[in-house]
C-alpha cells in the first residue's frame, strides 16, 4: 500500500489547526451524539462555541433549551409543521430576548452545514445526512462525522469533495482507528481490527434468534443508543456499515479489515502493523471521548470522558464473529466491494426492515433475510465513477419500496 493519495481521515494531517475557540454547527442536536456533544461544549466554553443547531423536530422543548444554553444564531428543524411549537418553546426559554433565526424544511440542515463555522458535527441518523455532509465538505468546513450512512451511501461523492484531513470520524470504532493509526505510517499497516460488542444476542444461534422480541433487541448490554442504531447493533449491521466506512476512510482493502467480538466494549478498535505490533485504543464506553476527538483534533480535550481505574481488576475478552448467526458483515463486504449504488441499497433496505421490525411487522431474522433479498435483486451496479446524488436517491427509493413489499409479503404469509 502506497503512502499516497492520503485517505479521507488521516491523523497525520491537520486540515485546519487554528487555535482559539472553534465555532461549531451541530446537526442532530437532540439525538444521542448531539446531546453529548453539547454537554462537552458546555464544559469547555473556552474551546468551543456552538453557532447553530438542527434537529428533526420531534423534541422541540429540548432544542429550545439547547438554543438558549448555547445562545446560538440559528435553529433548524426538518419538519416545517414543528415551527409554531418551536417558536413557542423558544419564547418560553428566551423571555423578552430576541429569538434565534429559525429555518425549516428538509434542506435546513444542509443550509446550516454550509454556514460560517470551523467544524460541522454531523450527528444525523440515516442516509438523509448525505446532503449536509456534501455541503460541509464543499464549503471547506472540517467535518466531524458521526453520520456513517452518508459516507457509505455516497462514498465516491464524498471522496471527490473531501480534502486530506478534512474528515474526522466520530464513531467510537473509527475514532479509535484514527488514533491508533497516528502511531505509525500507512505503509506499515497490515490490517484494521474493528471491535463489536456482539450486541444483546452474542452467543445465540440463528435458530435461537427466530423468536426474539423488540424489547430483547433494544436491551444493549453496554451502549445507550437510539432504537434504530440499537437494532443495528443486535443484527451487527452496524458492524458491516463500519467495515465499509473503514475501507472508505482509511483506504484499506476489505480483505485487510477484520471484525472481532469484544463484549466489554473497552477496546474500540485496533491497528496491526507489519512488524507484528498491534495498537489498541481503549476507554470505558462513553461517546464523549470520540466526539471530543472529532471536534477538537489535533488537540485533546482534558477530561472529555472517564478514564479507567487501573487499581480495579477487570477482564477483557475477544471472540471470533459468528458469520452464520450474523451474516450482515459478510453482506456488507459484498456490497462494499460492488460499490456504486449497492451500499445505498443495503443501507436503505436495512432502515426499512428495522422500522418494520420495530413496528412488529417483521421478525428479527426477517431483517437480514429481506435485506439480502433486496441486495440480490438489485444485482451488480454500474461503475461508481460517475455516481450522482440522483443515482443514490433513486436506488434508495427503489430499495425502500421493495423492502416494504417483501416485508408485507412475509407478514401475510406468516398470518396465512
Amino acid at each position: 500500500m502506497s503512502d499516497s493519495p492520503a485517505p479521507l481521515a488521516d491523523p497525520h494531517i491537520a486540515f485546519d489547526a487554528s487555535e482559539g475557540s472553534r465555532d461549531i454547527v451541530v446537526l442532530g442536536s437532540t439525538g444521542s451524539i448531539g446531546t453529548q456533544a453539547i454537554d462537552l461544549v458546555l464544559r469547555n466554553p473556552d474551546r468551543f462555541r456552538v453557532t447553530a443547531l438542527s434537529a428533526a423536530g420531534g423534541r422541540v422543548a429540548l432544542l429550545a433549551e439547547q438554543a438558549r444554553q448555547l445562545r446560538v444564531r440559528t435553529v433548524a428543524v426538518a419538519r416545517e409543521d414543528a415551527v409554531p411549537v418551536l417558536r413557542e418553546a423558544l419564547r418560553a426559554q428566551y423571555g423578552n430576548d430576541p429569538l434565534p433565526e429559525i429555518l425549516a424544511g428538509p434542506d435546513a440542515a444542509t443550509h446550516l452545514a454550509a454556514s460560517d463555522c470551523h467544524t460541522v458535527l454531523n450527528g444525523i441518523t440515516g442516509s438523509i445526512g448525505l446532503a449536509p455532509t456534501l455541503a460541509a465538505l464543499e464549503a471547506g468546513r472540517t467535518l466531524a462525522l458521526a453520520n456513517k450512512e452518508s459516507l457509505i451511501v455516497g462514498g465516491p461523492l464524498v471522496k471527490a469533495l473531501a480534502k486530506p484531513g478534512q474528515i474526522i470520524p466520530v464513531d467510537s470504532e473509527h475514532a479509535a482507528l484514527f488514533q491508533a493509526l497516528a502511531g505509525g505510517k500507512r505503509s506499515d499497516v497490515r490490517k484494521l481490527i474493528v471491535t463489536a460488542s456482539g450486541g444483546p444476542f452474542r452467543g445465540r444461534t440463528r435458530a435461537e434468534l427466530a423468536d426474539v422480541t423488540i424489547e430483547d433487541a433494544l436491551a444493549h448490554p453496554t451502549w445507550a443508543m437510539g432504537p434504530t442504531i440499537t437494532v443495528n447493533s443486535a443484527t451487527l449491521v452496524n458492524k458491516g456499515l463500519e467495515v465499509i466506512e473503514a475501507h472508505l476512510l482509511y483506504d484499506i482493502p476489505f480483505d485487510r479489515i477484520e471484525v472481532v467480538v469484544h463484549p466489554q466494549s473497552y477496546v474500540h478498535s485496533m491497528v496491526e502493523f507489519t512488524d507484528g505490533s498491534t495498537l489498541a485504543q481503549a476507554t470505558p464506553p462513553d461517546m464523549r471521548g470520540p466526539i471530543a476527538i472529532g471536534i477538537g483534533w489535533p488537540e485533546r480535550v482534558p477530561d472529555a470522558a472517564p478514564a479507567f481505574d487501573w487499581t480495579k481488576a477487570s477482564s477483557w475478552e475477544f471472540f471470533p464473529l459468528d458469520t452464520e448467526a450474523f451474516p450482515s458483515v459478510g453482506l456488507a463486504r459484498h456490497v462494499g466491494g460492488l460499490g456504486s449504488t449497492a451500499p445505498a441499497v443495503f443501507n436503505a433496505a436495512n432502515e426499512e426492515c428495522v422500522a418494520a421490525f420495530l413496528a412488529g411487522r417483521l421478525p428479527f431474522n426477517g431483517i437480514m433475510d429481506t435485506v439480502t433479498a433486496v441486495v440480490t435483486e438489485h444485482g451488480v451496479p454500474t461503475s461508481g465513477t460517475s455516481l450522482t446524488v440522483a443515482d443514490v436517491l433513486e436506488a434508495e427509493t427503489w430499495a425502500r419500496a421493495r423492502s416494504r413489499e417483501l416485508a408485507q409479503k412475509a407478514t401475510a404469509e406468516a398470518r396465512a
